[in-house]
């Protein structure tokens, strides 16, 4: 791992670090999209976007909030990978406003036409591959060039949902790449913080059984997933799909259960990651269960495991932790850390189930959208001080209540 350089930096703390900025803008706009998605649900508003308002809540979640979450993970890792300079100051405040102006033209792409609108949004993704794959390469670190190639899936996938929304007034493909990347992406990453972590932390606390070092195995296992993902989104509902479905979620699981996540109890930081890579091989299980048995299994318990499940755990897991190590606080879950993770994985238990039980679908639409705007809003009003902060003035995100270890 290289080491990362530094430079003097006068600017305001938020600008000082790319996870400042994009975590706290991904949670702020995670609880803001899904309140005005619930008012559209229902009929209650009407924004100016030129949309349906299905898909702009699936785009708004999928190429709005998640980018952010992974632009604020990049640009603080890669520094770690290449021992290259951070994007500091002016260059990561005109990524921001490119984000925002992203959001922005998106909602009101019904006054300012759908091609402005997604050429404005997918510059966002396309300035994010260039920066991290010039620094991936400037570094000479090949090793971590498949997180800048999914980048470029995601906005393959962006542009390929403007086009088909724009043309046919539903972006099937565009929709089903996003979420393909997106279970990549954490398979990719998981693979290499969940076992490490742990190790960490076990090795220091809990002795004994250690995770399985990453090996063929894993490979083979992101492999298979990587094809039933292919497969998965552009022929969503052959048999043959479903197959390489149900085998990628055996072979998730198995690899899940090879890094010890069942003595990592003690450690709330941890034990997060296993659960939220958990949703990944449940996406993969419900989604052949879809496909095998579509009278039985809904489509969007799948969908709805991977994204609020696999996505909203995980990220609020990647938030949590990186903010308090990268501010320089202890890296232990407080009461106010302990019930974000409590809320998001209450929303997605309903959420699965609001697909199951349809006469009670409402309700626990509502239920789910509540707790997973608690979660995300949890963390920007408990984790802000600490993201606006410079790392010196900082201080735990709550001072009260016991810390879990």
């Amino acid at each position: 791992m290289a080491i990362p350089r530094h430079k003097f930096y006068s600017g305001p703390a938020i600008l000082s670090y790319g996870f400042r900025p994009f975590f706290l803008g991904a949670a702020i706009y995670a609880g803001i999209g899904i309140s005005i998605w619930l008012q559209l649900f229902t009929g209650h508003i009407a924004i100016p976007t030129a949309m349906s308002p299905v898909d702009w809540h699936i785009h708004e979640m999928i190429y709005g909030f998640l980018p952010a979450v992974i632009t604020g993970f990049l640009l603080t890792a890669i520094p770690n990978w290449t021992g290259r300079l951070p994007l500091q100051g002016t260059p990561l405040a005109i990524l921001v406003a490119v984000w925002l102006a992203g959001r922005l033209a998106v909602f009101f792409s019904g006054m300012i036409g759908p091609t402005a609108a997604g050429v404005i949004d997918c510059a966002f993704l396309f300035l994010v591959a260039v920066a991290a794959g010039r620094e991936v390469i400037a570094g000479n670190n090949w090793r971590n060039i498949p997180p800048v190639l999914i980048l470029l899936v995601f906005l393959a996938g962006n542009v390929i949902f403007h086009i088909e929304d724009d043309t046919h007034a539903m972006a099937g493909i565009g929709t089903r790449l996003g979420i393909g990347a997106a279970v990549m992406l954490i398979s990719l990453v998981g693979g290499r913080i969940v076992p490490s972590f742990t190790r960490n932390w076990l090795a220091r606390a809990n002795p004994g059984r250690l995770p399985i070092p990453l090996g063929r195995f894993d490979t083979g296992v992101m492999a298979i997933s990587a094809l039933a993902l292919a497969l998965w989104v552009f022929a969503p509902r052959w048999q043959v799909t479903a197959a390489l479905m149900l085998a990628a979620a055996i072979l998730q699981a198995i690899r899940l259960a090879r890094w010890a996540g069942d003595r990592t109890w003690r450690d709330r930081l941890v034990l997060i990651l296993h659960i939220g890579y958990a949703f990944v091989p449940i996406g993969f299980l419900l989604m052949a269960g879809a496909i095998l048995f579509p009278q039985a299994v809904p489509i969007s318990s799948g969908i709805h495991a991977w994204t609020v499940g696999a996505v909203g755990t995980m990220t609020l897991a990647v938030m949590t932790r990186a903010s308090l190590g990268h501010t320089g606080q202890p890296l232990s879950a407080d009461w106010l850390t302990q019930a974000i993770y409590a809320f998001v994985i209450a929303a997605v238990a309903l959420r699965i189930a609001a697909a199951f039980v349809p006469e009670f679908g409402l309700i626990l639409l509502h239920s789910a959208a509540a707790f997973w705007v608690a979660a995300f809003w949890g963390f920007a009003i408990g984790y802000g001080r600490l993201l606006w902060q410079s790392r010196a003035a900082s201080s735990s995100p709550s001072q009260s209540g016991p810390k879990a270890r």
